[in-house]
């Protein structure tokens, strides 16, 4: 049998009990977790018509979701709302990020911005920006 002494100055900071070491571990983690904030993963793709722009976006209302296109920039924005927990709820682990987030997108000058469509399904967001016949930029002119 092995016999330990603690030092007092770690005394107060030892847990009592190990329920009370968990309840420590995963109250620390769950705090930290919430501060990381939301960034959502982006699949871009260019096809002969469009180009094509996924956002995976689980948990986000489609209310809560914003669609900008400005001086050529796509922007999307919105807010992953972290549900509020009963008060019988006692979270021990939370992985799950959530907050507001902006991606935006620089896109070439040959699309048509008035066409752009976005549609949310499935936790899914999907922006097609179609593109436009190439502006001219020179032209040669044969004098007669």
């Amino acid at each position: 049998m092995t016999v330990v002494k603690y030092h007092p100055f770690y005394q107060d900071r030892m847990p009592q009990t190990f329920s009370n070491l968990l309840d420590n571990f995963f109250n620390e983690a769950v705090t930290s977790r919430k501060a990381q904030g939301f960034t959502p993963q982006v699949d871009l793709w260019e096809t002969k018509e469009a180009y094509e722009v996924e956002l995976a976006l689980p948990g986000v209302n489609k209310e809560d979701i914003h669609v900008e296109f400005q001086e050529g920039i796509l922007t999307v924005s919105g807010e992953r709302k972290q549900r509020e927990a009963a008060p019988e709820q006692k979270f021990y682990r939370v992985e799950s990020n959530y907050g507001k987030f902006t991606r935006s997108f620089q896109l070439p000058e040959q699309v048509d911005a008035s066409a752009i469509d976005a549609q949310f399904e499935n936790g899914v967001l999907h922006v097609s920006v179609p593109k436009v016949e190439e502006k001219v930029v020179k032209h040669q002119i044969t004098v007669k």
